[in-house]
């Protein structure tokens, strides 16, 4: 946690800023945990509870000071005793000069010979706010030289201090303050460590928020990229063709337009799902995810861009989770669209084997490669690639012995992360 006082001095090391995780990780501290971090990250000045300590040691040292043998509380006393508490109004925005201030008053406080009390309140509460605002070597250090002072008062420099008569102080009072010292400074401590722990939990569950949000924003991309490049591949496609015949052959520039407008109007329809998903999550989509049992309208859709897709099925069927099922069709999908885009090829294979757990996909065509671009993202493979990587598969492409181009994809039907891919097919 040094880094994060580091970067924030004089703050409590869970109050560095607020995370997407800060509600649910402040529901592990206590009430007087919250308190005090609202408190400390508001930088208000904390005078009611200083006026509280305040008047607590004013009427509890004016009850303690009947019966002892010590100088009478003259003006300079009552300063001294009121400069104590008034230091703890700088608690929350200079700790360190507050805990010393507070130990130097009290010090001097008790070299003057006034009565004992509840003096020591205000230096508890000075120790306490230093050590949980991350200022931990101020706090011991102004204690420990506070008891040490103490110690020569009380044993080798009370015959030259007020009052006059006053005898050594006694041991066992000597060792009940140093329990005192380790009481506050134990609970301090265990106050520190209790905000430190809030501080894992709300980093940790920031960083899943994050993890999250970055994984959704991928899949948003991914769904899109899929749903639109086959479709606008064609369009490209049909739209040259058009143009190329719009002169010498306007019936075949008419079945160009046509399937412009049909691929279209399926690429509005399939956006138009997504976002719905998007804008009411949780609800059931209005249609079913699509899956290897809708290749014949990729065939389709491929043929109309003038691809000619056969599929080849090796192996017992068998039915597919939904999450594998859909990314099975989106590699497919996407590999026919890199042919429309990228190859010279009219005519794409597409194989299907089902073996033992697993799913390979191979989807080939003759080639050469044309260099021209069709309007993609270049994000093809890649998403290729991590729609097999999510569940647990791998995806090979490359060019393949006769000149074409092959993309390989080995999917296992039990994904690693069945839940969050079923749960993003649905």
């Amino acid at each position: 946690m040094e880094d994060l006082r580091s970067r924030h001095r004089g703050r409590p090391p869970w109050a560095q800023g607020d995370s997407p995780g800060t509600q649910e990780a402040e529901r592990v501290g206590s009430p007087l945990l919250r308190l005090w971090e609202t408190r400390r990250c508001s930088g208000a000045i904390p005078w009611p509870s200083t006026l509280v300590v305040t008047v607590f040691v004013l009427v509890g040292t004016a009850f303690a000071a009947k019966g002892q043998n010590r100088a009478p509380l003259d003006a300079i006393g009552c300063v001294l005793l009121l400069v104590g508490p008034a230091l703890l109004l700088l608690r929350n925005r200079w700790p360190v000069v507050c805990v010393f201030g507070v130990a130097t008053a009290t010090l001097l406080y008790l070299a003057f010979g006034y009565a004992y009390g509840p003096v020591f309140v205000p230096l508890a509460v000075a120790v306490f706010a230093a050590v949980v605002s991350g200022h931990r070597s101020a706090a011991w250090w102004a204690l420990g030289g506070f008891w040490v002072a103490n110690l020569l008062l009380g044993h080798w420099l009370y015959r030259h201090l007020p009052p006059g008569d006053d005898g050594s102080a006694p041991w066992g009072r000597e060792l009940a303050f140093a329990a005192w010292i380790v009481a506050v400074l134990a609970a301090s401590e265990l106050f520190r460590v209790r905000g430190e722990v809030l501080a894992r939990a709300r980093a940790e569950r920031a960083r899943a928020e994050q993890r999250r949000a970055d994984e959704e924003r991928l899949r948003i991309a991914r769904e899109l990229h899929d749903v639109l490049a086959h479709s606008i591949s064609v369009i490209n496609v049909q739209a040259g063709v058009g143009l190329a015949l719009l002169d010498s052959d306007p019936e075949q520039a008419r079945t160009a337009l046509t399937t412009i407008k049909a691929a279209s109007k399926e690429a509005l329809g399939d956006v138009r799902q997504v976002l719905d998903r998007l804008r009411t999550p949780g609800t059931a989509p209005l249609a079913p995810a699509p899956g290897l049992d809708r290749l014949s309208e990729l065939a389709e859709q491929a043929a109309r861009a003038g691809l000619r897709v056969s599929v080849e099925t090796e192996g017992k069927a068998v039915p597919l989770p939904p999450g594998t099922d859909l990314a099975a069709f989106r590699i497919v999908q996407e590999a026919l669209t890199n042919v429309v885009r990228h190859s010279g090829s009219r005519v794409a294979r597409v194989r299907i084997a089902y073996g033992e757990g697993r799913l390979v996909l191979r989807i080939d065509d003759d080639g050469p490669a044309t260099g021209t671009d069709a309007g993609g993202s270049g994000n093809g493979l890649a998403g290729m690639r991590e729609r097999a990587a999510a569940l647990g598969g791998t995806i090979d492409a490359g060019q393949h012995d006769e000149g074409g181009f092959r993309v390989v994809a080995d999917l296992p039907l039990r994904s690693r992360e069945s839940g969050a891919i079923d749960g993003e097919a649905q």
